[in-house]
Parts: C-alpha cells; structure tokens; sequence
C-alpha cells in the first residue's frame, strides 16, 4: 500500500502533468515549430483522438499494472544485493543519485527497443506517428508499458530504489517526454542552452526521423550527456518540413496498431 507521502506525490504529479500537457498543447498551436499535415486541422484533432485512445490506456494501465509493479519492486530486496546503500546515499542527494541512475537505465531500455526485434514490435507504434506534439508523447502500446515496467522493476529492486525516487522520477519523465515530443516553437538560443544539459524538442525529433539511421539515435529521456557519453548522437539537425514516422511505412488506424506487434510474431 502507499504511504501519505507518496499518495500526495502522486496527486501532485498528476495536477502537475496535466498542467504542463495542458500549457503545451495550447502554446505549440500558438508558436508550432512545424505546420501540421495537410487536412489534419489546425488543432490536429485526428491525431489528437486517435492518440487519445493510446493516453487513455496509458492512465488506464497505470494504476491497474504498472503502479502495483512498481511499489511491490520498490518494497523487495534480493539476498545481500538490497538494503545495500550507505547513510550518506538518502535525502536530497539521494533522490538526486536515483533520478540519475534511473535516467541511465531508460537509455539503455530504449536504445533496446530498437536494437532487440521483439521489443521494436511494440515501440514501434510510438514511431509510426507522422507528426509529433505533444499527443505523441503517451502514444505507447499496452505491452511496451507492461514490458517497461517489469523490466524497471528489476532495476528497481536490485538497487534498491525508494519509491519516493521513483514517484519523483516517473513525474519528471512525463513532463520532460511531453516537451521534447511537442511542436513548440523555441528561440534557437535558449534551445541550444537548454540541449546541452537536457533533451529538447531539436534533439527528439531527429530520433523519430523517417530515417533508420538517425531513429536509431539520441536516445535520452532526461539528460542528454548520454547519447554524446555512449556515442549515440545524431549530426542531423532539425528542419521544419522534416518526415517523421518509421522509414517506408505510414500510420494505422487505432485497431491496427493495436494489433501489429501481435501479427508479426511468428
């Protein structure tokens, strides 16, 4: 069960998201970077409802599997490996210690996505969408949520991560996921400013390129120190006009993408 500190973290995190989601969507409509589709409206709204069905199992999930997942991993410990953290690793620079681990670990999760066959199956859903705001950003298939978590739990129980951290951290990937997946407009130098510490809209985008060579690339979540520290970073840099969605394919209706990871396993 959760305790008071993290039901209130998780009610803040939620006025908080749905806040910053809120902000966005109005402000990339207000200063888009790029012009939306042609006969895809000015407020998007066929992308906007069909990747509303894919927010709606993502709040649906959450509660129901992935939140279960997580608090039971954070209360478990294996053997000699939990309960291993010294004094000094607890409050404020512990929290911060975690979100950097954390950030690590869903580097290297994503870049697997892409590498492993059967995890690119669900993740590439996310990809297919042709066009990115802030509707992309919770655009993911059932199974790479329910796959995600169990995989984070692991993380979570072996090092022994608190769930406050992790409350906190989820939080901060929600936000920072909603803002480098819109389509706000920014001026080039705070851009440049702030993608030298964190991921941006410029650096996101080029990850989902309609081409493989740079969808495989720029990887990060939080940080961007990641893809420069593990050689991962793309050259290309953004344009307004540039295609987005998976190399020499195109988007599906909801039915469709929900069923395309399934089909092509044989």
């Amino acid at each position: 069960m959760l305790d008071v500190v993290s039901q209130e973290l998780l009610t803040w995190r939620g006025a908080v998201i749905a806040g910053w989601v809120a902000l966005l969507f109005a402000a990339e409509r207000w200063v888009p970077a790029a012009l939306a589709p042609a006969g895809d409206g000015w407020l998007g709204w066929r992308r906007v409802l069909r990747n509303g069905v894919f927010w709606a199992m993502t709040f649906g999930l959450s509660p129901l599997v992935v939140l279960p997942i997580t608090v039971a991993a954070a209360g478990l410990t294996i053997g000699p490996v939990g309960d291993w953290r010294p004094e000094w690793w607890g409050g404020w620079w512990g929290l911060a210690l975690d979100i950097l681990l954390l950030d690590l670990f869903i580097y290297w999760w994503h870049r697997a996505n892409h590498a492993l066959p059967l995890l690119w199956r669900f993740h590439e859903v996310h990809h297919l969408d042709q066009f990115l705001d802030t509707t992309s950003a919770l655009r993911f298939h059932f199974g790479e949520l329910v796959l995600s978590g169990l995989v984070r739990g692991l993380v979570i129980i072996a090092a022994d991560v608190p769930l406050t951290s992790v409350l906190v951290f989820e939080g901060l990937v929600v936000v920072a996921t909603v803002f480098h997946h819109s389509n706000l407009r920014l001026p080039a130098r705070l851009e440049r400013m702030l993608s030298a510490v964190i991921i941006t809209p410029s650096i996101h985008w080029v990850h989902h390129h309609a081409i493989r060579a740079d969808t495989d690339s720029n990887y990060g979540t939080l940080l961007s120190c990641w893809d420069r520290l593990f050689a991962s970073k793309s050259r290309t840099r953004r344009w307004a006009a540039m295609p987005i969605g998976v190399e020499r394919e195109r988007d599906l209706p909801v039915g469709r993408l929900l069923l395309r990871p399934f089909r092509r396993i044989r």
